[in-house]
């Protein structure tokens, strides 16, 4: 396993070009070894309908990064019963880590601005850096500025403590793991408009990946 990676997590449903065109600039803009791309198996926040199985999300990321370096898929979540706890996975992945690993963890702003209800979620911030990035809704409308969103909701919730850095768009806190903002290419692509267009019986190409768009079709998803 790599020396410096980031995870990425999230239900993939599908996984889109928006999707991997962060994990590529993260990997670049943070020095990153490799990103993994992790399907959750049962998000606990959102709810089931419309979501493809487990194996396939995880078949679409696999068909996804085939041929580019340092994007990798993990099943980590699959393998374990029951909600897929952010938690539990960052625990995980420390236990394989060599002791002078950096280990990330990524998120939308999105997700962010829910963290308060993840289970030990101050734990977690303990446990890790984060990396917060822009991207669209479920409308494909984007989010305003991350930097400023992730402020102010640290000036407005019980993450208290945190100071703005002034090098690095970063907020620093004298216990817990620093968090991260960072700007990823604005893509107004989301998992939503991708399966309204397939219930539509409208074109997904450019959307996703072609291997993405053939193995969809092929298994009938999202009709």
């Amino acid at each position: 396993m790599a020396n410096k990676i980031g995870i990425f997590g999230g239900t993939f449903n599908p996984i889109h070009l928006g999707h991997l065109r962060a994990a590529v600039e993260l990997r670049e803009g943070f020095g990153l070894d490799a990103v993994y791309l992790i399907p959750s198996a049962s998000p606990p926040h959102k709810g089931h309908i419309n979501l493809a199985p487990a194996a396939d999300r995880m078949e679409m990321v696999r068909q996804s990064i085939k041929g580019h370096a340092g994007l990798r898929a993990s099943d980590i979540e699959l393998m374990r019963s029951g909600p897929s706890f952010t938690i539990d996975t960052v625990c995980a992945f420390h236990k394989h880590l060599p002791e002078d690993a950096w280990l990330y963890l990524i998120m939308g702003l999105d997700a962010f601005l829910e963290i308060e209800t993840w289970k030990s979620y101050e734990d977690l911030l303990h446990l890790v850096p984060v990396i917060v990035i822009n991207r669209p809704d479920h409308q494909g409308r984007l989010q305003a500025s991350v930097n400023n969103a992730v402020s102010t909701l640290l000036g407005q919730s019980t993450l208290t403590g945190y100071e703005c850095s002034l090098d690095t768009p970063c907020f620093t806190h004298c216990e817990k793991q620093p968090i991260f903002t960072f700007n990823v290419t604005a893509m107004e692509i989301s998992s939503t408009i991708i399966r309204d267009l397939i219930r539509q019986n409208r074109s997904i190409d450019f959307l996703v990946p072609e291997s993405v768009r053939h193995y969809i079709d092929t298994k009938g998803l999202y009709r």
